[in-house]
């Protein structure tokens, strides 16, 4: 009985956690509805196509920079869990000048940067020009936005989840409020997006870094002049750095694999390309909850490896990962139960909802399977084991990309979803492959982990 209640104890721990994370993550998309309602209802379709173009290069653009979020929270995790107090400030620290470092290259390149995205998008000079003046006042918060991704980081390796929320919703809530005014106050139209955007950005990391730095009770500049010459040694920073670039060539490979998919759709055909965006929508959805399961998952391998606690590890990740499956399967029931309404309520094309509630089926087993390669993602960016899930990724994607090839011979958009729910599949056995690699780690050090001696 008790081990009974203990499991169930560690069940609502892991929920606990994961809600903040959860509600966070489906905040986003709330932005970006009230910055389109803004722009649809005093702007121009030009400026509303100039809105969507402009927020797709930064989406691009900072999540190719997601390591700094994800490789900070294996650190801070890590040592969290070894109760090293000092190198957990000292990895915020490094996390935090290199966030702020490539912010900074991003503003001095800014020309280069909006002149390769525009020639890379499809739009009318009209549109481009709206898009450039949009890209030119954004582009001044990437500094604030990377060196957030840092801290938000160290929230979740820290387990302080409620505040990456509060951060989230602060970000989010001024952002809104300060884009409805510039809009329809001030009549600034796509600049007053932008700029409220910018604000938002540079607010959300002064809050972020108080929360930070109050939790690991801490002056960063005075810690700065003190530990100087820690911060900036030489092998923790190289560590850092290939670990960082694992990570973004893994984050790469897998935004190469959906945009493989898109693009492929659209060989099929207008509606088949819309319908298969359609569907995207529930895997999208889907991920908010997941992640945030997969979030708490790092946290918990860190904490676990940090402490060198082999049983406490195998114990968080299984009922973290029954708590992630029972979720991905009934989220994939709903969207096989109310799948076809929600096609009718995003489409009224009938061609569009006839070719999307088709291939329903498919996007349902690939939401129930999901969990199985967002937790192992999770154990391995816990674990700062950022080879193996870079080698995943891409063997993954190039096997995803044969399979597509000769099944969409056969059974053309059926073969395309076939390949990508074998896609998410093999991204998760490939992980799961590594993982007696990974428990060798419980008896020596990891060799992705940063002292700072």
């Amino acid at each position: 009985m008790a081990g009974r209640w203990a499991k169930l104890e560690n069940y609502r721990v892991i929920v606990r956690l994961a809600i903040p994370i959860i509600l966070a993550n489906a905040s986003v998309p709330l932005l970006g509805l009230a910055d389109t309602a803004a722009i649809g209802r005093t702007a121009t379709a030009r400026e509303l196509g100039a809105i969507a173009l402009g927020a797709l290069v930064f989406s691009f653009v900072y999540w190719s920079f997601g390591f700094l979020r994800m490789g900070t929270t294996g650190f801070i995790a890590q040592a969290a869990g070894a109760r090293d107090d000092q190198e957990a400030r000292l990895a915020l620290t490094r996390a935090l000048l290199l966030g702020l470092g490539i912010g900074v290259v991003l503003v001095l390149f800014q020309s280069g940067i909006c002149w390769a995205a525009l020639r890379l998008l499809s739009a009318s000079d009209e549109v481009s020009e709206l898009v450039k003046r949009y890209f030119f006042i954004r582009i001044w918060g990437a500094p604030a936005t990377l060196a957030t991704f840092a801290l938000l980081g160290a929230l979740i390796g820290l387990g302080h989840t409620r505040k990456l929320l509060i951060t989230q919703l602060f970000l989010n809530g001024v952002n809104v409020c300060l884009n409805l005014f510039f809009v329809f106050e001030l009549k600034m139209g796509v600049e007053g997006i932008a700029l409220g955007t910018l604000i938002a950005e540079w607010a959300a990391f002064g809050l972020a870094l108080w929360l930070v730095l109050r939790s690991l009770h801490f002056n960063l500049f005075r810690f700065l002049r003190k530990s100087r010459a820690d911060v900036l040694r030489k092998g923790p920073l190289l560590g850092m750095l290939k670990t960082n670039s694992d990570i973004m060539i893994r984050t790469l490979a897998l935004l190469g694999g959906f945009a493989w998919f898109t693009n492929q759709g659209a060989k099929f055909g207008d509606a088949t390309l819309a319908a298969n965006h359609v569907l995207l929508q529930f895997v999208s959805l889907s991920a908010f909850f997941l992640d945030g399961f997969a979030y708490v998952v790092e946290m918990l391998t860190g904490r676990a490896l940090g402490a060198k606690d082999r049983s406490r590890f195998i114990r968080d990740v299984k009922n973290a990962t029954q708590l992630a499956g029972g979720t991905a399967l009934l989220l994939a029931l709903m969207v096989w139960t109310f799948g076809r309404p929600a096609i009718s309520f995003l489409t009224r094309d009938a061609g569009v909802q006839e070719i999307a509630g088709q291939h329903l089926s498919y996007a349902a087993i690939y939401i129930a399977i999901s969990f199985f390669a967002f937790q192992l993602d999770g154990v391995f960016i816990g674990a700062i084991r950022s080879r193996e899930m870079r080698n995943a990724s891409i063997a993954s994607l190039l096997l995803f990309i044969g399979l597509e090839i000769v099944l969409t011979s056969w059974t053309h958009n059926n073969g395309l979803w076939l390949a990508f729910i074998a896609y998410v599949f093999i991204r998760g056995i490939t992980l799961y492959l590594y993982l007696p690699r990974l428990m060798e780690s419980f008896r020596k050090p990891s060799e992705n982990t940063i002292s700072s001696s």
